[in-house]
């Protein structure tokens, strides 16, 4: 599991910025990795800002330039012409793209929105009419519900009773990576699942049938397994919670071993398809499916209410006329 960085461990950042990291830990709950990745997007901002308002040339490497020492004072000068030459800079010199600079843009917002509600220590937000750069919009990868299916027989033997069960809970419930590797025993009651999401929002999940007898395969397994996690559900053989990376290494093997390699597939993409299948096949109404995978915005769900060409092609055979042909057909 992710650590949270310490005081110290910020001392490459002005005192508000470090203040503001703390609090994203210590009051809003947000994860590890996402304080460390705005940790790095406004460390590179006020990096840039330095420079600038210091009428140095950019390097190549900003990580050379000390910003320690700054206080409030540069964070003030700030201005929204200041903002767009940093993200002009992250696209042309630092080759991010859109997603990238909108993250950035979002750590930026963020930060000068505490600094004005939360500690009163600028009087204007100079970013407050920033835009988010538009992002391509492209259809969520996922698999098939017959590559779905094949995945799962691959590991479906006596050996494999813990990856089975894992693979069933993401293309069934469509969590999290690093929800599913964070699930303890208590967290199985009957047939519910509790589930720890982005920014320690718990949220409660129903169990299918599919589930229910994974989980209680793997538990006859769990039980024989003592190690130095005990509350951990998933776990190595030496009793230790699998990591994150192990985990991506095991969907990657089963997507290997079921020739489905080489596609972009990731178990994220098992979330994906998690969501897809629910809508497709089972007629998920789009709120529930928002409640089901945790998502705060209902506009981060509709990505999933994708047409399959199955539904395109029988939306085109429906056509009252698709049965009329001339005389010289």
């Amino acid at each position: 599991m992710a650590q949270y960085l310490s005081p110290a461990d910020y001392s490459d950042c002005p005192i508000p910025l470090k203040d503001y990291l703390m609090y994203m830990q210590t009051i809003q709950g947000r994860s590890p990795k996402t304080v460390a990745a705005y940790h790095v997007d406004l460390r590179t901002f006020l990096r840039f800002i330095y420079c600038l308002k210091n009428n140095q040339r950019i390097p190549e490497d900003l990580s050379t330039i000390d910003i320690s020492h700054c206080g409030i004072e540069l964070i003030r000068q700030v201005t929204l012409s200041d903002v767009y030459g940093f993200l002009n800079y992250a696209m042309t010199q630092r080759a991010n793209n859109a997603s990238t600079r909108a993250r950035k843009v979002s750590s930026i917002r963020s930060f000068y929105r505490y600094l004005l509600t939360k500690t009163m220590l600028i009087e204007d937000n100079p970013v407050k009419h920033l835009e988010v750069p538009t992002r391509k919009k492209a259809m969520p990868r996922y698999l098939t519900l017959e590559e779905s299916t094949e995945l799962l027989e691959t590991a479906d033997s006596e050996d494999t009773v813990r990856d089975y069960c894992i693979l069933t809970l993401f293309l069934n419930c469509g969590m999290r990576l690093s929800e599913l590797v964070g699930i303890n025993l208590p967290d199985i009651r009957n047939d519910t699942l509790r589930l720890l999401g982005k920014g320690n929002k718990e949220r409660i999940i129903y169990l299918n049938s599919a589930c229910l007898d994974a989980i209680s395969h793997y538990f006859d397994a769990r039980k024989k397994i003592i190690g130095p996690d005990g509350s951990a559900f998933f776990v190595s053989k030496s009793g230790k919670r699998l990591s994150a990376r192990r985990v991506e290494q095991i969907v990657a093997n089963y997507l290997k071993a079921a020739g489905l390699s080489g596609r972009g597939y990731s178990p994220h993409k098992l979330r994906h398809t998690a969501a897809t299948l629910m809508y497709q096949y089972g007629e998920v109404d789009v709120r529930v499916l928002k409640e089901i995978l945790g998502h705060a915005d209902l506009s981060t769900t509709e990505i999933y209410t994708h047409t399959s060409d199955a539904q395109l092609q029988k939306a085109a055979a429906s056509s009252p006329l698709s049965k009329i042909k001339g005389s010289k057909g």
